[in-house]
């Protein structure tokens, strides 16, 4: 698997008329090594690849980076860089702009003086925005295990429990369940809460005739699931099956249609536009949707910005959502691939409105 991700990099730097690259972020370092240590840099040339990481994963790193150089660095892993450069006769070196710091970069024009630094942004990203059918096997069993999550707790949900008691809960059987952590903080947001839109759970209580939001995912074998259920603790008023209505009547619209080939801008008015013929468009306030994977934010977006056009391999959720300040608020959140004829919906907790006593 790693060879193949190798190979395409190449082809990549190729195309750009760059000579190597150098990985340090940790995401794209796992994605094109498998090395999930906590540190190191990847090099790679049109000839060798290169793993450069301390004494502490000696063991773990050939085992994990097959195909790959090991270097184990000295105090200076730049200085290791420059031998290998300079062994392969090579004056130009792409690096990650958007995970480089000014300061590191001042570092680096200093220790690699005489060569040539070349900003690029988003190279390996671009591979990872397509998934392989394992990356996708992970994908499923991660959002199984969230599926399982939510079965589980609303066993658990009742006036007068505390969000933060509901979340606690949630994350530890994640964990329990193969899960290395939750895929972000857990939201738990009940009553007037329920109406922020990243309420993560504080110490308030569940009441009575409200509604309670969850929005998490499991963080599993390195790849994230991200699903938001709402439900009503109580006797739901007309205003609270309104909007759970109209949630949801946007949300399966845009499953019924969302299809390859089409716009991450076209695939959010398949949400927005439903929302918006009920008169709550205002109360709508972000996209649609985000891709999903090793990171619980990356592309491509579905958004009233995005010109990204949907391709098989793609993993984004669908999430639309109403906000009413000093009521409350529901949102519905499924992850879906996106296949050569629609999609395939990796979740699949119930999304009628449940009513828990």
């Amino acid at each position: 698997m790693p060879n193949a991700r190798v190979k395409r990099l190449r082809q990549l730097l190729e195309e750009q008329g760059l000579e190597a690259i150098l990985i340090g972020s940790k995401h794209n370092r796992r994605y094109i090594s498998g090395f999930t240590g906590s540190s190191g840099m990847v090099l790679i040339t049109q000839a060798e690849s290169y793993l450069l990481t301390d004494f502490r994963y000696r063991s773990q790193a050939p085992q994990q980076a097959a195909g790959f150089q090991i270097v184990e660095h000295g105090p200076s892993p730049l200085e290791n860089v420059r031998e290998l450069l300079n062994q392969h006769k090579l004056t130009k070196l792409a690096f990650e702009q958007d995970h480089v710091v000014y300061g590191e970069f001042t570092a680096w024009t200093k220790t690699l003086s005489g060569i040539a630094l070349e900003p690029v942004s988003g190279l390996v990203e671009r591979l990872r925005i397509i998934k392989d059918e394992a990356e996708l096997q992970i994908m499923q069993e991660a959002a199984a295990l969230a599926d399982s999550t939510f079965n589980h707790i609303l066993k658990l949900i009742h006036t007068g429990v505390r969000e933060t008691d509901i979340a606690l809960e949630m994350e530890v059987y994640m964990r329990s369940h193969g899960a290395t952590s939750s895929s972000f903080d857990t939201i738990v947001a009940s009553g007037e809460r329920s109406a922020l839109p990243h309420g993560v759970a504080s110490d308030r209580m569940i009441g009575t005739n409200e509604f309670v939001k969850l929005d998490f995912g499991a963080y599993y074998n390195g790849y994230c699931s991200d699903l938001t259920r709402t439900v009503v603790v109580g006797t739901p008023t007309d205003k609270h099956r309104e909007i759970y209505n109209i949630v949801l009547e946007a949300q399966l619209h845009a499953l019924e249609h969302i299809k390859p080939g089409m716009s991450g801008r076209e695939a959010d008015a398949l949400t927005r536009d439903v929302i918006t013929k009920y008169g709550y468009g205002d109360h709508f306030g972000h996209g649609t949707g985000h891709g999903l994977g090793m990171e619980i934010h990356e592309a491509p977006r579905l958004s009233k910005l995005s010109d990204t056009i949907l391709t098989p391999g793609m993993t984004v959720t669908v999430e639309p959502g109403i906000y009413l300040p000093g009521f409350g608020g529901v949102r519905i959140e499924d992850d879906i691939v996106i296949t050569e004829t629609g999609i395939k919906i990796l979740t699949s907790s119930p999304k009628d409105l449940i009513i828990l006593g």
